[in-house]
């Protein structure tokens, strides 16, 4: 389809605080949201002022609830981010931060493998690493399954080559060479940590990729605690200013 996005008509399709940016944009911070969220916000939100003192813009894109970072999806958020770059002519240097928690922690991982732009850097919280454990020995979330379906359905070939278009774990050669920085909490029985985070990360590092990982011990799913939040946002400004030269 045929680029449709405009920026008058943008908060239809994301959330983004461009409206309380304090300074000239230094770079941009991308949250992916989790399994089923179809949040839509009419004001700005915390997270939004906190980066936006910051010059970073704060992007939300509404993407399908079931995505699960498809290729739709990462052509989406680049269209997002095609009207954002217009609007405020920024260079193609400007810093991308992917982020996002469980669903969202996925999206942030894969999405620099089908982005035009590849981002800066990677935050995930609590991400869903090995789809392959979700779809076919996962026994207690039988709901899962139509959402992965529904994510690859488009996807050419069998069910487990199309899953693997959307799973971390078998996304390993294709992860582009920047900081990555992981959490997961040791409580989490949403994604359990060994057959996620504690599995990939590993793997990832065999590869030679930057992983910094950190385990939140004594939280559940994507329950960072206070010290974690704020070294989560710390990674994202790092990334920002380190890129943008303004560190």
């Amino acid at each position: 389809m045929n680029r449709f996005m405009t920026y008058d008509q943008l908060r239809k399709y994301a959330y983004v605080n461009d409206q309380v940016c304090k300074k000239d944009v230094r770079g941009i911070a991308l949250r992916f949201f989790g399994l089923g969220n179809t949040s839509m916000y009419s004001a700005d939100i915390i997270e939004g002022e906190y980066y936006g003192e910051r010059g970073i813009l704060y992007v939300i894109p509404y993407t399908n609830p079931w995505s699960w970072m498809n290729r739709q999806a990462a052509a989406y958020t680049d269209e997002i981010l095609d009207v954002l770059f217009e609007k405020y002519e920024l260079e193609e240097t400007v810093p991308i931060v992917s982020t996002g928690g469980s669903m969202g922690g996925l999206s942030a991982l894969v999405y620099p493998v089908y982005t035009k732009r590849t981002p800066s850097a990677v935050v995930a919280n609590c991400p869903a690493c090995d789809i392959f454990y979700e779809y076919f020995e996962r026994k207690d979330r039988p709901d899962l399954a139509r959402t992965l379906c529904s994510a690859v359905w488009n996807e050419e070939g069998d069910l487990e080559t199309a899953l693997k278009t959307i799973s971390p774990f078998h996304l390993l050669d294709r992860m582009p060479d920047i900081p990555y920085h992981i959490f997961h909490c040791d409580e989490d029985r949403s994604l359990n940590i060994d057959r996620h985070s504690s599995a990939l990360v590993p793997e990832m590092r065999k590869r030679g990729l930057n992983v910094t990982y950190d385990i939140v011990h004594g939280r559940g799913h994507c329950d960072l605690n206070y010290a974690m939040k704020l070294k989560y946002a710390g990674y994202i400004i790092d990334a920002v200013e380190k890129t943008a030269g303004f560190a």
